[in-house]
């Protein structure tokens, strides 16, 4: 076997010399038979002090123990390894040559700061495959590991950063998303408080046209209060002046019937013929006749006009007290239609269908102001041909109703919404304020009641009225 080392130390030599890289060889003894240059660079021994030896251990390990080469030439690697390389993990097979090893390890002996070295062993065989040696090739990996040690330091810094960052970013992530709601919530509320503060513009406009309006009804209530009051003066003396005149003229009557039963009495006399001329002249029997019926006509007129004085009162009620009162509807409504009568004889039929109902607690004035703007619009909803309006009253447990129907043009579908709307009209421009519906609506919500309207395009509508007979606090 010696022999066949022999024979090949030629080509093991000039492999050695040619190798860049530190590089040894032992025998089957464990005997150097080759230290390159490279070796005696790397360790600072000359061949010529490790070739013939056992000390490949020297230069590695400060205690003798086998290396790579030792292992393979011994044969028995699972006890060696088992015994030296335990829990060195670099150490392994080689994954290019049969039966060959390669690990790495730090000498921290080498050089100032010590090396890393790459050690790699594959056996020398003869010509029947017998192992006769082993050949062990070194290289220094101080660099690769210094710089897979950065690599790795900078790997831990960017996780450790990328972890800081990360950390950072959620913390401002829940601090957006926090601020986000935070924004969320502000938006809200101020949304909320802006349609609460548009709604009560709203509001606070309507009450103030309401206002005005009420203003302009109690000044036309005071008015009309004021007018009946000086109606009242004169028909009050007109009214007595007439009743003295019919006695009078009662018994001017009764003179003339004397007359007329003494004439006979005076056929022969100048007087006579005197008085029969007289008598063809003012047609005596006639003006007897027809002095009574101006007499009742005017005495109706007279009646007539202090009816519509007293409904006018009994309408504004400026005389009486803003306090809730049991009233009967009967009779407000009936001084309504009296104030009213001029918007509806020329338009419409007025039909009245009363109910037996119970006088209710209310406040009579405004009452009044309802059925007046409903019976108005009735007559304004009638445009050419004659119409009817039926006024209906009823009891229903512990409310009244009142109706009023129309045979009228009707409310469009798209305007039903709509119609008690503070200013929407569907009257021509300057015939309409817009309020009536309103302010109705308005004081039946005040009375606790409710209004609701019925109405078919083109043949007229019903508006109804419920309110509750006795006002209960809230």
């Amino acid at each position: 076997m010696q022999n066949e080392i022999s024979a090949r130390e030629p080509a093991i030599s000039e492999f050695f010399d040619g190798c860049p890289v530190p590089a040894f060889a032992i025998n089957a003894d464990h005997v150097i038979t080759h230290w390159n240059k490279a070796c005696e660079y790397l360790f600072n021994l000359s061949a010529a002090e490790m070739v013939g030896t056992k000390n490949q251990w020297r230069p590695i390990y400060p205690n003798q123990r086998p290396v790579l080469a030792d292992l393979i030439v011994a044969g028995n690697l699972e006890n060696i390894q088992g015994n030296y390389y335990n829990g060195n993990h670099s150490f392994r097979s080689s994954p290019l040559i049969p039966n060959a090893f390669e690990g790495e390890d730090f000498l921290a002996h080498l050089g100032e700061n010590g090396r890393w070295i790459y050690f790699s062993a594959a056996p020398l065989r003869d010509e029947y495959g017998a192992i006769v040696g082993a050949i062990e090739v070194m290289r220094d990996i101080s660099a690769q590991k210094l710089a897979e040690s950065d690599l790795h330091k900078i790997r831990e810094d960017l996780e450790k950063l990328a972890a800081e960052r990360t950390t950072q970013l959620a913390h401002a992530n829940q601090l957006l998303e926090e601020d986000i709601r935070q924004r969320a919530i502000v938006e809200a509320e101020l949304t909320r408080r802006n349609a609460e503060l548009t709604s009560l513009n709203e509001k606070l406009s309507m009450a103030q046209q309401q206002l005005l309006q009420s203003e302009k009804l109690a000044s036309i209530g005071q008015l009309a209060a004021g007018l009946a009051h000086e109606i009242n003066n004169p028909i009050g003396y007109i009214f007595s002046n007439f009743g003295t005149l019919e006695m009078y003229i009662a018994n001017l009557v009764r003179m003339l019937t004397v007359y007329q039963e003494i004439e006979p009495a005076l056929t022969a006399s100048t007087a006579f013929e005197k008085i029969k001329t007289m008598r063809e002249e003012l047609e005596l029997d006639f003006l007897m006749e027809d002095i009574h019926a101006l007499m009742s006509e005017s005495k109706e007129g007279i009646l007539r006009v202090r009816k519509i004085v007293q409904d006018l009162k009994d309408f504004s009620r400026i005389d009486a007290s803003q306090e809730w009162q049991w009233s009967n509807l009967h009779d407000g409504i009936d001084s309504t239609l009296n104030i009213v009568n001029n918007e509806i004889k020329y338009k419409a039929d007025l039909l009245k269908e009363y109910g037996d109902i119970p006088d209710i607690e209310c406040l009579p004035s405004q009452i009044n102001q309802v059925i007046l703007n409903l019976v108005v619009n009735a007559a304004h909803a009638i445009q050419s041909d004659r119409g009817k309006i039926t006024i209906r009253t009823g009891s229903d447990g512990e409310c009244v109703w009142i109706e009023v129907i129309d045979s009228g043009s009707g409310i469009a579908k798209e305007n039903m919404t709509r119609i008690f709307d503070p200013f929407f009209t569907t009257k021509p421009v300057g015939q309409g304020t817009g309020l009536g519906l309103s302010l109705s609506y308005g004081i039946i919500q005040k009375h606790r009641g409710e209004i609701q309207v019925n109405s078919d395009v083109g043949k007229g509508s019903t508006f109804k009225v419920v309110l509750p007979i006795r006002q209960v606090a809230p």
